[in-house]
């Protein structure tokens, strides 16, 4: 697959407007602005639009754990072949999410065996992939997640899963060139 950018992220020097909105969408303390928000700058009422979503499902004021937010992120990154947001989130927050190389080797990989997980990242696993193959949960996967979450968690789990769907979407189809300094894998290229 080509891997050339169909959209090129903004480069230097940026407009007054493009630097505030950059500035704004810029996690504090990143060496660059990072390539997908450069992308999505290109359509700057829509980024201003996402950023309230995006920084409450990072943010402090989100419903559910920074593990279990990144196993669920990790996941739908990895099922859509996204390389660049997994490469980021793994690089930045798997980590701080306590994840071993281990861990997330199966949170990435179908294939890998899953063992070394905890009860609740596989099944936050087994929901993304039921809702990636059938945008669906079964009953009994649901009867499981809703004995560890609350319904507001729940609906939470469901929005960030496809929240990150949609990010999978623009990053590859609009092939976001990879970060430096992002995790790598062999996901979607």
């Amino acid at each position: 697959m080509d891997t050339a950018p169909r959209i090129p992220p903004l480069e230097p020097p940026f407009s007054e407007e493009q630097q505030a909105l950059l500035a704004k969408m810029n996690p504090p303390n990143a060496p660059e602005v990072l390539a997908l928000f450069r992308v999505l700058a290109h359509h700057p009422v829509l980024s201003e639009r996402m950023m309230g979503w995006g920084g409450f499902l990072l943010g402090r004021k989100a419903l559910i754990s920074l593990r279990d937010r990144e196993v669920v992120i990790d996941r739908v990154c990895a099922r859509c072949g996204a390389e660049y947001e997994w490469g980021v989130h793994v690089a930045a927050f798997a980590k701080a999410a306590g994840f071993t190389p281990e861990q997330t080797a199966a949170i990435a990989d179908p294939e890998v065996d899953d063992a070394v997980l905890t009860e609740r990242d596989r099944l936050l696993v087994a929901m993304v992939d039921e809702l990636h193959d059938t945008s669906d949960v079964s009953d009994s996967l649901w009867a499981q997640l809703a004995q560890h979450y609350s319904p507001p968690q729940l609906i939470e789990l469901l929005m960030l899963a496809g929240w990150y769907r949609a990010i999978s979407y623009v990053c590859r189809a609009a092939r976001v060139p990879l970060e430096k300094w992002g995790a790598r894998t062999a996901l979607g290229r």
